[in-house]
């Protein structure tokens, strides 16, 4: 612990606090706590949907995955990137049927409790399950630079987050991920520019410095360092491709912008600020295995979590150290805060006032189990995340990308672009990919629980998304074809824009049972 890392964090924690006591001052009625009042221009949106996607998995596991294992590291860097493909296809759509959650865009079409209800409940597994690798990031970060207890740690990051989410809402978090973005970004550029400058900037000669410090020699780019069954690379690569398009706190960015031209905006300005960082972490991993050594980077944390730190250290000493770990602080903060306004706009809105009070519910009323829901939620995933050890923050955010894409992605792909989808094909889809996916995450090799199912054992099954997510959409088209409910061509026009609501029996919106 050193004085000037204190400096840096306690600028961080009055930055962030100050934004959310000026956030607080506007964030008083409900469209503003949930989404901004649909206010965010293209440009801050997509700065805002890049702070909330370069989590810790991003900047500290990615890292130290590509130094300590070359290629398999290189494939989380790709496979994050890459899933924004995806989000071009449903961004439009999304916005225009949704208005607060990924729920009201599926009752767009299917209209009924029992629909809301586990999208809702979905919601809130996967924003919690994507809450505690970003906790445990954040404890282990304070604990070695601070000298924190790490329970402490976690604990007064899990206070922050809830802060920032009952005070300021979705106001307070798009700031937050704004700022975060941009010094993220910033402090990347400035260390990646240290790093090949310290090789005449001559990628090549950085590339093969790296290689004579690695353990891997020669091999530190051929697969399987990390990953050793083929099959495993293929499931991991699937599982990101696939899960960013199912991640409620990303499809919330949409809501946030007043129309469809902005949505677009958003989406290229996220895409271009996400591919520029992750050519950078490539440029810091491979930098700190050869300035400092594998040595050194298991010294700091033997994941490689704090690779970065290791690399920052080398090239500016504790000044670049102290900034770029305030840095990782505030990404920690701004990814734990979306995911935890997300699963807190699945309760109060979905749960609470249109299922409990049956969309009759006040916004104050809704305002206040908003903010109870996110007290609650926040303790909880403080709680699991002080049960977690010492990992690689990169693999347990990959398998919650396996829910996400074995859950939420072939409902919103077929309800959105399949004529024949059906409630009880939606319902059973979802419901088998989230047991499967669950099952096979939680007792996975390298899952959430310390004992593995046998037959992925057998076979070296890392990564089982590949096995999780054909289920989640091979029992949607299943439960379609032989669930004997039809579906409504009518609604479904009227969803892709083909047809006027005017034009149709049905409610203007509102309540289950309406068009909205």
């Amino acid at each position: 612990m050193k004085p000037v890392y204190i400096v840096f964090f306690i600028a961080v924690l009055a930055g962030t606090l100050l934004i959310s006591y000026w956030a607080a001052q506007r964030g008083r009625t409900l469209p503003q706590f949930y989404r901004f009042s649909g206010s965010l221009g293209g440009m801050q949106n997509g700065l805002a949907m890049a702070g909330d996607f370069m989590s810790a998995a991003s900047f500290l596991g990615v890292t130290g995955a590509i130094a300590l294992h070359g290629f398999d590291g290189l494939l989380y860097a790709a496979g994050f990137w890459s899933s924004y493909a995806l989000l071009f296809a449903v961004a439009e759509p999304v916005r225009r049927l949704g208005r607060y959650t990924m729920a009201d865009v599926v009752c767009a079409r299917f209209p009924s409790r029992r629909m809301r209800g586990l999208v809702a409940v979905d919601t809130v597994l996967i924003s919690t399950l994507y809450l505690v690798p970003q906790l445990v990031a954040a404890g282990w970060l304070m604990h070695l630079l601070l000298d924190m207890p790490y329970p402490v740690a976690v604990a007064a990051t899990g206070i922050l987050m809830t802060m920032y989410v009952i005070f300021g809402g979705m106001v307070s978090t798009s700031w937050v991920q704004i700022i975060k973005a941009g010094l993220l970004v910033t402090g990347t550029f400035l260390v990646a520019l240290m790093v090949l400058s310290s090789f005449h900037w001559d990628f090549g000669r950085l590339v093969a410095a790296a290689k004579e410090h690695s353990p891997w020699g020669s091999g530190l780019f051929a697969p399987g360092n990390l990953l050793e069954n083929p099959l495993n690379e293929v499931s991991l690569f699937l599982s990101l491709f696939l899960g960013t398009a199912g991640l409620p706190h990303i499809l919330m960015r949409f809501f946030t912008v007043p129309n469809e031209s902005a949505v677009r905006a958003t989406l290229w300005t996220a895409t271009s600020v996400i591919g520029a960082f992750y050519v950078l972490t490539v440029v810091l991993g491979l930098g700190a295995l050869a300035l400092a050594g594998e040595a050194a980077i298991r010294g700091l944390d033997p994941t490689g979590n704090f690779t970065a730190l290791a690399v920052a250290q080398a090239v500016g000493g504790d000044f670049f150290t102290a900034f770029l770990s305030a840095v990782a602080f505030a990404t920690i903060l701004a990814v734990v805060t979306g995911l935890l306004l997300a699963a807190t706009t699945a309760v109060s809105h979905d749960l609470y006032h249109k299922l409990y009070r049956g969309g009759r519910s006040s916004d104050r009323e809704q305002l206040r189990v908003a903010k109870f829901a996110a007290l609650v939620l926040g303790l909880g995933a403080v709680a699991i995340s002080l049960g977690m050890g010492r990992v690689n923050v990169a693999t347990p955010v990959s398998l919650v990308f396996v829910v996400a894409a074995a859950t939420n992605l072939p409902l919103l792909f077929f309800t959105l672009f399949w004529r024949r989808f059906t409630e009880r094909g939606a319902m059973i889809g979802v419901v088998a990919g989230l047991v499967a996916s669950l099952t096979l995450v939680f007792f996975s090799p390298a899952g959430f629980l310390p004992v593995t199912l046998p037959f992925l054992e057998k076979i070296h099954l890392d990564e089982p998304g590949i096995v999780a997510i054909p289920i989640g959409f091979l029992a949607a088209v299943i439960g379609t074809w032989v669930g004997g409910d039809r579906p409504d061509p009518t609604r479904f026009e009227v969803l892709r824009g083909h047809v006027r609501q005017g034009e149709t029996t049905g409610t203007a919106s509102g309540g289950e049972g309406s068009w909205a």
